[in-house]
């Protein structure tokens, strides 16, 4: 059986609806938190897929958390050895600093609801979110990594990256629109008016979001290169 290895960064963000996929192409899945005492000898170069969740964090915040030098670093030995990995929000940030890139708050302001992305390439995995509203929930965004592929926009930030077939890194959250856990994720608005608005997004958006964030993921897994 191949491995996958999840990161998690917050106990609220899981890989959720991109579980089904990963499991259905075989993986038996473990995660780590970075809170473990584990992680800061963990091999990440090891597992045959990682995927690195979001968080509330950003990547500049190594005073606050000191794990993340120590992430980042174990991300860009991954990487150099082209080791199938998958990034979200916050997992594409660190994902972007691993290859160099600069990580930083975005001028646009917070990114947060549902919206469609603008697809840069038609023709990759993300083809299947075209149309679709996905969940944004960011404020931080990237300079494109050198040697990577712009994959997606919205009029605010890049969305997504990817370099051949092995390294994916997306901004936006197709993974959440079922997952409960989304009521730990509210309690951070910082306007909370937003909330009714939000859970209504959710439950009528959500679901329609993480069919369409499956068959990316599927479809992306299928072309990996190990």
């Amino acid at each position: 059986m191949k491995s996958a290895l999840i990161v998690r960064h917050v106990p609220y963000e899981g890989c959720a609806g991109y579980r089904a996929p990963v499991e259905a192409a075989g993986y038996v899945i473990d995660r780590i938190d970075v809170t473990d005492p584990a992680f800061a000898t963990a091999d990440l170069t090891a597992p045959d897929l990682l995927i690195v969740m979001g968080g509330p964090m950003g990547v500049y915040d190594v005073a606050d958390h000191p794990w993340i030098p120590g992430e980042i670093a174990a991300l860009s030995r991954r990487l150099a050895a082209d080791r199938p990995t998958l990034g979200i929000c916050l997992g594409a940030q660190m994902m972007a600093a691993a290859l160099g890139a600069e990580v930083y708050k975005g001028g646009g302001g917070c990114e947060i609801g549902f919206a469609p992305i603008d697809l840069a390439d038609e023709q990759s995995p993300l083809r299947h979110v075209a149309g679709v509203p996905v969940l944004h929930w960011h404020g931080d965004t990237f300079d494109l990594p050198e040697g990577t592929e712009l994959l997606a926009t919205t009029a605010r930030y890049r969305q997504g990256f990817r370099r051949g077939s092995n390294l994916l890194a997306l901004q936006f959250h197709a993974e959440m629109g079922e997952d409960a856990r989304f009521e730990a994720w509210l309690d951070y608005l910082d306007c909370p008016n937003h909330r009714g608005e939000l859970t209504e997004e959710y439950r009528t958006l959500g679901p329609a979001a993480v069919r369409a964030g499956q068959a990316m993921i599927g479809e992306w897994l299928s072309g990996l290169k190990n």
